[in-house]
């Protein structure tokens, strides 16, 4: 598995000490280095920017006395620049079955009853065809099937106070 695009979030450390406030490093906004870098991958990409340059502009985004853990980061992105991106994955005639079966059960008309019907009924069908494709693709087919059960839940137990619950007319 590619860990590439997983690496270019960092989750903020809010962790405080103030026990050596004149000793501690300045630290790199995660937010606006990955802004930076997103802007830079953007322009390698899509406008063919040096990447030389482009890596050199984020350099200058990391601070000098920068904690060692913010600058390996930044720094592994840094290089992760000069790199191609992975193919897209190809999926399977399964998965775009898959997908068209979760599209069309997105509830549009009818009661609730209807939408709850339409919704278990692709559901059942997505996990038929999951049950066919290959060991790495099923679980991604399978998943399909999360917002279709988060939105059956709503029918049946509405989020807002206004909705009656199904069968309570």
């Amino acid at each position: 598995m590619d860990n590439r695009r997983a690496v270019s979030a960092r989750p903020a450390n809010f962790s405080y000490d103030d026990t050596h406030p004149k000793e501690t490093p300045v630290p790199l906004d995660p937010a606006q280095f990955n802004s930076a870098y997103s802007g830079a991958r953007h322009r390698v990409e899509e406008q063919h920017a040096d990447i030389p340059t482009e890596q050199a502009r984020l350099r200058e985004l990391i601070p000098a006395d920068a904690e060692t853990e913010d600058a390996e980061w930044a720094n592994t992105l840094i290089g992760l620049l000069a790199e191609p991106r992975p193919p897209e994955r190809e999926w399977s005639r399964l998965y775009h079955q898959a997908g068209a079966a979760a599209a069309a059960a997105y509830p549009r008309d009818g009661s609730a009853e209807e939408k709850i019907a339409a919704i278990e009924q692709a559901r059942r069908e997505i996990f038929a065809i999951a049950a066919r494709a290959t060991e790495e693709e099923a679980p991604h087919i399978q998943g399909m099937t999360r917002s279709l059960e988060h939105i059956e839940n709503a029918l049946r137990n509405p989020n807002w106070p206004a909705d009656p619950p199904v069968g309570t007319n």
